[in-house]
């Protein structure tokens, strides 16, 4: 068995940055190591860089005779796939690599393709994977594939007046009783910029004014939804996922013109925004609710994005 004849088979990157990601045209440099127990022949060893998305979920269904027939969606994109060769038979003589017991090292080098390539993700219907795979070939053999993961990151370019800029929304509802009706209840949220980094504190900042008899708490949510498609967008499946969550205090009834900011730490662990990628999007919204009538929540939904690269919350000053 294969297990019996290589021991410790290892690959080892050198990194790039001290989070260990890689981007569209990055070198990609390291070595191949492995120790063997017994002399072995090699026909042919290669390295192999691929990108693909892939999604998938099921609908329908249901006990009973008259249940609806289960349905099943699918998509696939392959955004590249190429191999490079570390080590081959000589096709001349038809020889074989010899190779003797005790440990092997080969250095090995390629390049990620240079595009628009949506940045890795991992979910419940679906998942955008880069990989890198070594192949070894043995005479009268199975080959052996090695897979590891790459965390690959679209880097977007951070100068975009639309990033740094600031955002806001604005809410407001009257509650009505019958014949009675309340004075208004109005909602403000800002936040400093569009573009924060997994980790990053987002300020929000809020006015409230609340002409009710009744007092309201806000509550604040950073929301990640995801949307998979099949390639005819015909069919998708939309996930939302609550992320981080925050209360702030009480707006009593019948006050005005009051200003909180509450401050929500981001996952550090969240994925990166994805939006070029035709089968599987990524987005975030921080929302801003007020709760707590016997009414539908007042709520603000404002949109943000996730990226690699911290942005300023003002433009950079003028050179």
């Amino acid at each position: 068995m294969f297990e019996q004849t290589f021991k410790n088979f290892q690959i080892n990157f050198s990194a790039l940055n001290e989070r260990n990601t890689f981007s569209s045209g990055d070198p990609i440099t390291g070595q191949i190591s492995f120790e063997l127990t017994k002399e072995t022949k090699i026909t042919l060893m290669t390295v192999k860089l691929t990108g693909k998305a892939d999604v998938h979920w099921s609908s329908g269904g249901g006990g009973g005779r008259r249940g609806r027939q289960r349905r099943h969606y699918s998509a696939k994109l392959n955004f590249f796939d190429f191999k490079n060769v570390i080590m081959q038979e000589n096709t001349a003589t038809g020889r074989t690599t010899k190779l003797q017991p005790g440990t092997h090292v080969y250095p090995f080098s390629c390049q990620l393709p240079q595009g628009d390539f949506p940045s890795s993700f991992q979910g419940i219907h679906g998942k955008i994977l880069y990989s890198l795979t070594v192949s070894i070939s043995r005479p009268w053999h199975m080959s052996k594939d090695f897979v590891t993961e790459l965390n690959f990151v679209n880097r977007i370019d951070t100068n975009q007046p639309v990033l740094w800029a600031p955002l806001s929304g604005s809410n407001q509802m009257t509650l009505c009783c019958l014949w009675c009706a309340s004075g208004p209840i109005t909602m403000t949220v800002s936040v400093e910029k569009k573009a924060f980094v997994p980790g990053e504190t987002v300020k929000i900042i809020c006015e409230f004014s609340n002409s009710s008899t009744h007092t309201a708490t806000p509550k604040v949510r950073l929301q990640q939804k995801q949307v998979y498609y099949t390639h005819s967008k015909v069919s998708k499946r939309m996930l939302v996922k609550h992320l981080a969550s925050l209360t702030g205090e009480p707006i009593s009834a019948q006050t005005s013109d009051v200003h909180t900011e509450i401050m929500l730490t981001i996952p550090s662990s969240a994925s990166l925004t994805i939006s070029n990628c035709s089968i599987l999007v990524i987005e975030y919204f921080i929302e801003v609710s007020l709760c707590g009538f016997a009414f539908p929540d007042l709520t603000v939904l404002v949109p943000i994005i996730l990226c690699d690269s911290p942005v300023l919350s003002q433009p950079p000053p003028y050179l």
